[in-house]
């Protein structure tokens, strides 16, 4: 990444933000990545589809779809889904209880190869269970892209289970460019 990338200055403008926070995983940081202050912006939508789309292109170009863990993953995919013109899946926690009971929301077929997407990675926990889900249901998963890599220990975790995470920026390059 450039030092210069102005993508990078707009998320940390937006999303960045400092105090005590409880992460999904558990842990605890003095900073966190809201997400949905970037997600929801559509000159960083945007921008940050493209950029996974690209990404999709070069690490997992075997992939004929896309999937996203709901909720926060799910405008990323859909971003990237319309840069990159893959369809693309939503992954529920759990089977829907109403309507067709699916956890894996979108059509699909057997064997197929899948890249997840995700936002923010921290220990890789979501995405291990929709790893879980895609696999149990007989597609392919090798390759997962995420906005940020918080660098602390969610690629060992992905790499585990035979996922190679391929982050659109790691949280070090993003820190660096708070003011």
């Amino acid at each position: 990444m450039n030092a210069a990338d102005p993508l990078a200055a707009a998320l940390v403008e937006h999303a960045y933000l400092e105090g005590d926070f409880l992460l999904r995983s558990g842990k605890r940081s003095r900073y966190y990545l809201d997400k949905y202050r970037f997600e929801t912006r559509p000159e960083l939508l945007r921008p940050l589809g493209e950029r996974i789309a690209g990404l999709v292109r070069e690490h997992a170009s075997d992939a004929t779809r896309l999937a996203a863990p709901e909720l926060g993953a799910v405008a990323l995919a859909a971003a990237a889904s319309l840069d990159s013109g893959l369809p693309f899946l939503i992954v529920r926690k759990e089977a829907k209880e109403y309507g067709t009971g699916n956890r894996l929301e979108g059509p699909y077929d057997d064997g197929e190869c899948v890249c997840l997407v995700e936002d923010v990675v921290t220990s890789g926990g979501a995405l291990l269970e929709s790893i879980e889900a895609l696999r149990g249901v007989g597609l392919v998963v090798h390759t997962a892209v995420c906005v940020v890599d918080r660098e602390e220990g969610g690629a060992d975790a992905l790499a585990r289970v035979a996922v190679r995470l391929r982050p659109v920026f790691r949280v070090g390059e993003l820190l660096a460019h708070r003011k």
